[in-house]
């Protein structure tokens, strides 16, 4: 029988759509720079009509020099030859040499003199047009590639700022089923491959039409039977290319998704490098990373595989084109139909011909690979994310803290039995409530729904008669304080850790929340004070340091509502008193929420819900349940007893 899902659900599902026509929407976005991503093909015309123009000034220096040498034999000649036998001979040496039939001889003579003092001035022109052209070409080929790649960095500025953003809205739900190593390599390597074939790539292919196009035109122009020659490799060579581009652009997105996969596991092992040393797996891990690697590698001989059939074919194909053409054209300049200085330009022009087509072997395998990375990018621009304000949500405005759980149910995307059931509870404004419960019992998720870092499956939460699901997130989340279990810092300085949620906070409230944590004192300990940088992660801190870190971080929002997620299980017991106290002078007037292992730790707060398995199955004040419920004096004793033996 097929499963069937509840609607509710289904639209909590996070949404992964397969993204197509990433490249063309890519390209899109240098319509964001008009004129400035304009300019690159503007100069690229210029310096392609340049290149155009020079194989026309090679066949006027050798027509220049064939006529001037010809014209000088043929004078030569003519002094030779008897005067009895010259006027015989005059038409006929009137039409090799293409003069007109009804020439003199001294008319001959004196165009032939015209020819010989011409040609080298014909020569000098032809060379310095050919060097103006090739200074033309290379100072817009210059200009041409410093804006094309200030274009492409720009629009990877973009892509990167877009996907950063776009990663920073999605909900946990989302992060909690991709891993960080394939969102990286997204942002990096993906991101770096669209931009490569839009810096060069599509410039390529632009100039490459361009110049075929412009080389066609040319050749027919200039002889259409050996244009006609060459024509048939075009249909060939496109076809050919068209098939390897469909078969090799599915195998470039393999390509990326073996190299995510190689990067998540490198991110995972420098992330966990401490562990992996204290359990000696060194030796295991290197065999995983080898393995991804290994998979990397394969899928990458793959395409290169069908690239180094394709290339050779494509030379294959020009090759017989050239020798068609060394056939035609060489019967042509036997009967006297071409001259050698047209058949040199028409063998320069068959040269652009071919070789936008053996350009078009790099422009596909740069296209396969941008457009595989393309769809990847926007694969996550096209996520939605389950956790976002409504289209007429309101600013939640200053609050007191009232905080309701109506018939509260909660299940994770793709989980199976609800972790949350049916809780309700309310927690008045000023009130501290202290969550307590075995590993699993739903705590840590009834304070992620408090900021909506995920929303009920069933029920609703309130703040002040506000639904969650009714205010802008920002309004909502700037007026809660947390403290999560697994205490996050960021590279800098102790005190921008502290003011990471208000960055304007002056030193003087810095080290007010900071003295509130009971973190003064350690942090003034060390050589630059507040100054002192921390390592990746903290990992220059102790963990108790790290909690009054971020404890103070909480703090420092002066917040209505303050969630301590078992924020003292990393510090000793004469630390935790001075926690304790601060934090039971700081929770005065705001609605707190605490989590905690140690049941010495709640035993003052107004209300107190024990949690099963899910489940509220008891709540209270110390005193009340420790007579009533015998789940929470089970704990209770439990604990106590545990400590006195320790004790002794």
């Amino acid at each position: 029988m097929q499963a069937t899902m509840n609607p509710t659900q289904a639209s909590r599902r996070p949404a992964r759509t397969k993204s197509k026509g990433g490249i063309g929407r890519a390209i899109k976005y240098l319509t964001h720079y008009k004129r400035q991503a304009a300019l690159p093909y503007v100069f690229l015309i210029i310096a392609t009509l340049s290149q155009l123009a020079v194989p026309r000034m090679i066949r006027n220096v050798i027509d220049a020099v064939t006529s001037g040498f010809l014209s000088d034999q043929i004078l030569k000649a003519l002094d030779k030859i008897p005067a009895q036998f010259i006027n015989a001979a005059l038409p006929k040496i009137l039409e090799a040499t293409g003069k007109s039939t009804s020439m003199t001889l001294e008319q001959l003579r004196a165009a032939l003199d015209a020819d010989i003092i011409n040609a080298p001035k014909a020569l000098v022109g032809a060379l310095v047009a050919i060097v103006v052209f090739a200074a033309l070409r290379g100072l817009f080929s210059f200009l041409q590639a410093f804006w094309a790649e200030k274009n492409s960095q720009s629009v990877a500025y973009d892509l990167r700022n877009d996907l950063y953003a776009k990663i920073q809205e999605l909900s946990f739900a989302y992060h909690d089923k991709n891993q960080t190593g394939q969102l990286m390599i997204r942002a990096t390597d993906d991101v770096e491959k669209v931009r490569l074939f839009i810096g060069q790539g599509l410039l390529q292919l632009v100039g490459a039409v361009i110049l075929l196009s412009g080389t066609v035109i040319i050749l027919f122009s200039s002889n259409v039977s050996l244009a006609w020659t060459a024509m048939p490799i075009l249909p060939i060579a496109m076809v050919l290319f068209a098939v390897f581009a469909s078969i090799s652009q599915p195998m470039f997105a393999k390509v990326q998704q073996k190299l995510s996969t190689l990067n998540t596991v490198l991110q995972e092992n420098l992330a966990g490098v401490k562990v992996i040393k204290a359990f000696t797996r060194e030796k295991e891990q290197q065999a995983k990373f080898r393995a991804a690697a290994d998979d990397t590698m394969e899928q990458s001989i793959t395409v290169s595989r069908l690239f180094t059939f394709l290339f050779p074919l494509v030379f294959l194909i020009a090759n017989l084109g050239q020798a068609a053409i060394l056939y035609v054209g060489g019967k042509q300049i036997i009967v006297g139909a071409l001259t050698i200085g047209a058949w040199q330009e028409f063998s320069l022009y068959l040269m652009y011909l071919f070789f936008p087509i053996m350009m078009f072997g790099m422009i596909v395998t740069q296209m396969g690979q941008a457009s595989a990375s393309a769809d990847r990018i926007f694969e996550i621009l096209d996520a939605k994310s389950d956790i976002m304000d409504k289209p007429n949500a309101e600013s939640l405005p200053a609050v007191t803290g009232d905080v309701k759980f109506e018939n509260v149910t909660f299940r994770y995307v793709g989980g199976g039995d609800p972790v949350l059931k049916n809780v309700t509870f309310e927690a008045k404004s000023g009130e501290t409530i202290a969550l307590l419960g075995a590993t699993g019992s739903g705590k840590t998720s009834i304070i992620n729904l408090l900021p909506r870092f995920y929303d009920p499956t069933e029920g609703r939460i309130t703040i002040d008669g506000h639904d969650l699901r009714d205010v802008t997130l920002d309004s909502l989340r700037s007026q809660i304080g947390i403290v999560l279990q697994e205490t996050t810092l960021f590279s800098g300085t102790i005190r921008e850790n502290i003011a990471f949620g208000k960055p304007e906070a002056t030193l003087e409230e810095v080290q007010a929340a900071a003295k509130a944590a009971a973190a003064h004192n350690f942090i003034m300990s060390f050589p630059e004070g507040y100054d002192t940088h921390v390592g990746e992660r903290g990992t220059t801190l102790s963990g108790g340091q790290k909690q009054r870190v971020a404890i103070a971080r909480a703090l420092l929002l002066d917040p209505r509502i303050l969630i301590l997620d078992d924020s003292t299980s990393s510090v000793d017991i004469a630390t935790e008193s001075h926690i304790q106290s601060a934090l039971e002078t700081l929770m005065k007037g705001r609605t707190s929420f605490v989590i905690a292992q140690r049941i010495s730790t709640v035993m003052n707060a107004d209300r107190i819900l024990v949690l099963d398995k899910g489940e509220v199955v008891a709540q209270g004040k110390h005193a009340q349940l420790m007579e009533e419920e015998p789940i929470y004096a089970e704990i209770y004793n439990s604990q106590i007893l545990a400590h006195a033996e320790v004790t002794l």
